[in-house]
């Protein structure tokens, strides 16, 4: 019997096939560049740019977007039949999306009448416009829906729940019905488009192949899939219909949803390795969803490490280009799971995220669910978990800017004749409320107004409950609603809290005027009190001020944060540590702050200390951030990622792989919850951020997503070359 992580021998005829893929995105990609400005500072979506297509939509009277079920699931009815059909000569599966849809219509809640003006002043005063209110898509849909339903299945139950629950008003049905006509159609039209490309196939070959598309669509068509390879085209048609509504990116455990389809397969011989291999390309060629491998069982008895979860880490490693894919950590996991991820990584720079199972679970159970519910939380997301199908976690979707507490209590402390740093904190602590109940605030409104003006028409249909109940997963549709609320910017607000305690209050190299005026004056003529302030040692460096400070601004946020639901609609708020990668933005209109930050610059990034904080220190710094992050987990289950930049040719002189794997066990024992990891050499990443076009297919885990790097935006890339050369 076959170890289950042995490498798979594929033969020239995969490996061209793969190469093509891979050949043909970076090419897809300099196009979407051309025509997009040049960058985008996001994963790089799977889309296929139609230069030439448009869509018209079909408003209701009196509206200028598209509202209500009906309204929207019968306008990505029509848009999934308008757009070009796809199919790329190398993949296994059919299909593509042409884009988000909210490029194409009005739709969603982004106007400024949706939210009161009671909530908009304190939006504009402390610059939240990442807010939650009208956040979309980021809950995990259970594919095992689909996959045991099949479209056709999914359909008859919406009509059957039609009928059965007899609404006076059949809107949400008639959506949800639009949607899944869609998508039946889109796939229709795919197996009718692959039949036309059989007949005018020039060789045998070529006509089988297409003929093989074709027949596998029919097939998810006429009832659920039946084969491994009709499991992924399905799983292609939710991809292509999830990332066109609002960008939705999660998809689930993808080697427990695959493996009883592989199973099957190659005891009835009709599948090897390297094709399921080539058609897991062409699933991650299709787009970049979110997805995980590993872990165990709810009660925690079976590893859920296959055969299929080494297939997935070698398609994804042949193929070579961004993907978005965890892989669990847990105590007593399969570590050749761990290892094969590890070596890929070298290997190619960049590869799967690692999401931690003790911060994970023991923070959902500390929120009264039980362990065996924890588990089932899967990585599905840019930094996020959830419960499959059954959880409203809304994760992503906030940011809460601790430096504009920070700087308001500073503006406000400035006239008091008589400052103190215990006065500071008590306004920090004021303000930060006022930040932090704003966003409770407008989750109440959110959760009054979305399932009106734009509900999850798509994930409502892989959830447990939406369909049954004839309720948006946003409104009651879904057991568990556990919403999230990222503080972002900890670090520049501990080292300000730490070097005015060093410099003002403990040491009186400055006054309270000398550092208000440095500050006014952006450093610009002071900058002697800029390094003064900076060269303290900072959040990251053990025994420092500026730890406890991070320390204490993480309990204050957990505690705000968890210590009451919602005002009126009492829904559960849960905390998290997290910036994308939106450092830049959120620094653009912030002042200089104490920590010798220049008025502009970024913030600090999610639960990490800033770049250099390890200067003049002889520990391994990559230890020392993971420690650091571990210190300031909010403890909730929802992530405080740790990101690292390791130069590959300093690794090897610290134990390579060994080292890597203890570090990634021990943040986890100390109750991590997600790493992301580049291995690159220094040479390399400074070589590719002066001239992107040199490395095209170099990729990156910029957050918790990976990019081509040649993709991002100069800041963006900015953001990594500089963990890199601090590390």
């Amino acid at each position: 019997m076959k170890n289950i992580d042995a490498r798979t021998p594929v033969s020239q005829f995969y490996l061209d096939k793969i190469k093509s893929m891979h050949d043909e995105k970076v090419k897809l990609n300099k196009e979407k560049l051309a025509a997009f400005g040049g960058s985008y500072d996001t994963d790089d979506h799977g889309f296929i740019y139609f230069k030439d297509f448009t869509f018209k939509p079909d408003y209701l009277p009196g509206k200028d977007r598209l509202e209500g079920a009906k309204n929207i699931g019968e306008n990505l009815r029509r848009f999934w039949n308008e757009i070009p059909v796809y199919i790329y000569k190398d993949s296994a599966l059919a299909g593509a999306w042409a884009g988000k849809f909210q490029d194409f219509v009005e739709v969603g809640m982004k106007r400024e009448t949706d939210t009161p003006p009671e909530l908009q002043k304190i939006h504009k005063k402390y610059h939240m416009w990442a807010n939650g209110l009208g956040g979309m898509n980021h809950m995990g849909p259970d594919m095992n829906i689909g996959l045991r339903e099949g479209l056709p299945g999914i359909l008859n139950k919406v009509r059957y729940y039609r009928d059965f629950n007899h609404p006076s008003d059949t809107d949400f049905y008639d959506g949800e019905e639009a949607v899944v006509l869609g998508m039946m159609e889109y796939t229709k039209r795919h197996a009718d488009y692959a039949r036309q490309l059989a007949a005018e196939a020039e060789d045998e070959k070529t006509a089988q192949h297409y003929s093989l598309i074709a027949q596998t669509c029919e097939n998810i068509l006429a009832g659920p899939p039946a084969t491994f390879r009709e499991a992924c085209q399905l799983i292609a048609v939710f991809q292509s219909a999830d990332r066109t509504y609002f960008l939705g990116g999660a998809l689930g455990q993808l080697d427990e949803l695959l493996r009883p389809y592989y199973e099957k397969d190659t005891r009835a011989g009709i599948l090897t390795d390297e094709e399921a291999i080539w058609i897991l390309a062409s699933l991650f060629y299709n787009d970049t969803h979110y997805s995980q491998v590993g872990g165990q069982t709810p009660d925690g008895s079976r590893d859920l490490t296959s055969r299929v979860s080494f297939l997935i880490l070698e398609a994804a490693h042949l193929l070579h280009i961004p993907y978005n894919l965890a892989v669990r950590v847990y105590e007593g996991m399969d570590e050749k799971l761990m290892r094969r991820a590890l070596e890929y990584i070298l290997e190619d720079g960049s590869g799967v995220s690692f999401s931690c199972a003790t911060g994970i679970e023991e923070g959902y159970t500390r929120q009264g669910h039980p362990r065996e519910l924890a588990r089932m939380r899967a990585k599905v997301g840019c930094n996020w978990v959830a419960l499959p199908g059954i959880e409203y976690p809304l994760q992503d979707v906030t940011r809460v800017n601790m430096a504009w507490a920070f700087e308001v209590a500073m503006e406000e402390l400035k006239k008091d004749p008589e400052p103190t740093l215990e006065k500071l904190w008590d306004l920090f602590v004021h303000h930060l409320e006022i930040m932090v109940d704003c966003i409770k605030d407008g989750y109440d409104v959110h959760y009054e107004k979305v399932s009106k003006i734009a509900p999850e028409v798509v994930l409502n249909l892989f959830s447990h409950g939406p369909i049954e109940r004839g309720l948006n997963a946003a409104a009651g549709g879904v057991d568990i609603i556990n919403l999230n609320m990222d503080g972002i910017g900890l670090a520049t607000v501990a080292d300000s809290f730490a070097a005015i305690e060093q410099r003002v209050v403990k040491e009186k190299r400055l006054t309270w005027e000398e550092l208000y005026t440095a500050l006014e004056h952006d450093y610009k003529g002071y900058e002697n009190i800029q390094l003064m302030l900076k060269n303290i040692p900072r959040f990251g460096s053990p025994e420092s001020l500026a730890r406890d400070w991070a320390k204490k601004i993480s309990l204050l946020y957990t505690d705000l944060v968890n210590c009451a639901p919602t005002p009126k609609h009492h829904l559960r708020v849960v905390p998290g540590l997290f910036s994308h990668g939106d450092i830049y933005k959120h620094g653009e209109e912030l002042p200089a702050t104490p920590n010798g930050r220049n008025a502009g610059d970024p913030i600090s990034h999610s639960a990490e200390p800033d770049p250099g904080f390890a200067a003049g220190l002889t520990s391994f710094s990559p230890t020392l951030k993971a420690n650091a992050v571990a210190m300031v987990q909010p403890g909730y289950g929802n992530s405080a990622p740790l990101h690292l930049d390791i130069d590959a040719d300093m690794l090897k002189n610290h134990g390579g792989i060994d080292t890597l794997a203890a570090l990634i066990k021990t943040h986890n024992e100390m109750g991590g919850t997600l790493i992301n990891l580049n291995c690159i050499t220094k040479d390399q990443i400074r070589r590719a951020h002066a001239d992107p076009d040199s490395e095209p297919d170099l990729v990156v885990r910029v957050t918790g997503y990976s990019a081509f790097f040649a993709s991002l935006s100069k800041e963006y890339r900015q953001q990594v070359v500089d963990r890199y050369l601090s590390e």
